[in-house]
């Protein structure tokens, strides 16, 4: 402990000296969320990258220590990303000149006057020139990379039209909030003969834009989205994460806190998540449980795990997987833990026979272990003894009707399962397929629920259940 008032001072001195080259080095100090991490790793594997967050949650601090690990060229150990091992050509953009000053230069460069200060270490940063016409805009940076060269760091906005984005070379192009399509595909193009990459970050408060469509309705091998939510940023408590959303306007809650595009009249569930989600809870014995499965292999193949309090006719979602481009034997190792017993609601093309066996999926499933029902989802059957429906529609309005009067419950660290909760929605009134497996796995459970089975007592494997002749159709 210090004793006298001259260590006092001297303990002060070395701390705001530890401090000042801490801000003259926050590169070094950057520890990504979890969702931030997601949004890098994609990277390695995706050319086109969309991070959509709400306001304040980290989304643009991403996209500035990504920027500078590419154009320093020092990656920390835990990277998973993308690497370049020479020095790149960036380009920084902005809506206009001011919001590209205050927002990705601010980040990667620091405030003015205190330049070195951002995601770019002090010691890396060369040089900058100043832009004409707006104060404090910087034109262009020269950055030091660890290879011995340099990088070029240039600032662009959106306001100058496509014309000024024409033309050059470039490794990467990081866009900061949406631009529009034609400035997005030009900011591609340039990126062309490296086979360099660009991202996006972005709050989407225009909504279902072209260019947010483009990751979401037309998803490709090269394209990524990542979504945050405000219970994702760990800086805020829970407190301040409830005064934040309750600041918003109603209409731009979801926009703002959860990063989800304004979808207005187009989604299928026009509700607040917090209004279906719950915290995970203790499973009753006697509460019965079913599984649902949505077939896939571009698109992913999806489960859920439901459980039925047939007390109070409440569905929790209890769990949920999602896996693209695997086959029936690797999602089989992966649900038989769920439990062997477990009654499984599958689709119609579950009878359609595959290609590289020439056996219905359903049945490949069936030899994997998985305790398939003996007939596609469908509700009862009607009592003329025809077969109850499977219509998409009707499986929409009773899962509506179920949310709306909170007999549907979704256990609250599903975050794939709220991912496509947040975006399903139609466009011109027809049903968008994209991104809606884990809700359609939902679905075929609850139409399926008069199946469902309390787990038997002592077994989490062995014994199948036996069931009715219902048929097959």
């Amino acid at each position: 402990m210090p004793n006298s008032a001259r260590d006092l001072r001297l303990l002060k001195a070395l701390e705001a000296e530890r401090e000042q080259r801490r801000a003259r080095n926050r590169l070094a100090a950057y520890r990504p969320y979890i969702k931030q991490r997601e949004f890098h790793d994609a990277g390695a594997t995706h050319r086109e990258r969309l991070f959509l967050a709400g306001n304040q949650l980290g989304k643009t601090l991403a996209g500035s220590f990504e920027v500078a690990m590419h154009l320093t060229g020092l990656y920390p150990e835990w990277w998973k990303g993308r690497r370049w091992d020479r020095p790149i050509v960036a380009w920084a953009a902005g809506v206009t000149g001011e919001s590209t000053r205050d927002n990705p230069q601010r980040l990667l460069l620091g405030r003015s006057g205190q330049f070195g200060t951002g995601a770019i270490p002090a010691a890396a940063t060369i040089a900058t020139t100043r832009a004409a016409g707006i104060a404090d805009l910087v034109d262009t940076a020269r950055i030091a990379h660890i290879s011995g060269g340099e990088s070029l760091l240039a600032f662009k906005s959106y306001e100058k039209g496509r014309e000024k984005w024409q033309g050059e070379t470039l490794d990467l192009v990081w866009f900061d909030e949406e631009p529009p399509r034609d400035i997005y595909s030009e900011g591609l193009t340039r990126t062309n003969a490296t086979g360099g990459c660009v991202f996006l970050t972005c709050t989407p408060l225009l909504g279902m834009t072209e260019v947010i469509g483009r990751f979401l309705q037309a998803p490709t091998p090269d394209r990524h989205v990542t979504q945050m939510t405000i219970d994702d940023a760990d800086h805020y408590t829970a407190e301040e994460r409830a005064r934040i959303v309750a600041g918003y306007a109603p209409h731009e809650r979801e926009a703002r806190a959860k990063g989800i595009p304004m979808l207005g009249s187009g989604r299928i569930f026009p509700l607040p998540e917090d209004s279906i989600a719950c915290d995970a809870i203790p499973l009753a014995a006697h509460w019965p449980r079913i599984g649902g499965m949505d077939f896939g292999w571009d698109h992913p193949f999806a489960a859920v795990e439901l459980a039925h309090d047939r007390d109070t006719d409440t569905v929790y979602v209890t769990k949920a997987y999602r896996v693209r481009e695997a086959t029936p034997l690797v999602h089989a190792a992966a649900l038989k833990p769920w439990g062997a017993w477990l009654p499984w609601a599958w689709p119609a093309d579950g009878l359609q026979h595959s290609k590289d066996s020439g056996k219905p999926l359903a049945e490949q499933y069936r030899a994997q272990g998985l305790n398939l029902l003996p007939y596609h989802a469908r509700y009862p059957d009607n009592p003329d003894s025809t077969p109850g429906t499977s219509g998409v529609e009707a499986g929409l309005i009773d899962m509506l009707d179920r949310m709306q009067s909170s007999r549907l419950k979704v256990f609250r660290h599903l975050a794939d399962w709220f991912e496509e909760f947040r975006l399903y929605h139609r466009d011109e009134g027809r049903i968008v397929k994209l991104q809606d497996d884990l809700m359609s796995a939902t679905r075929y459970a609850i139409m399926c629920l008069r199946d469902a089975k309390k787990k038997p007592s002592g077994q989490g494997f062995g014994r199948k259940i036996e069931y009715p002749d219902h048929g097959v159709a």
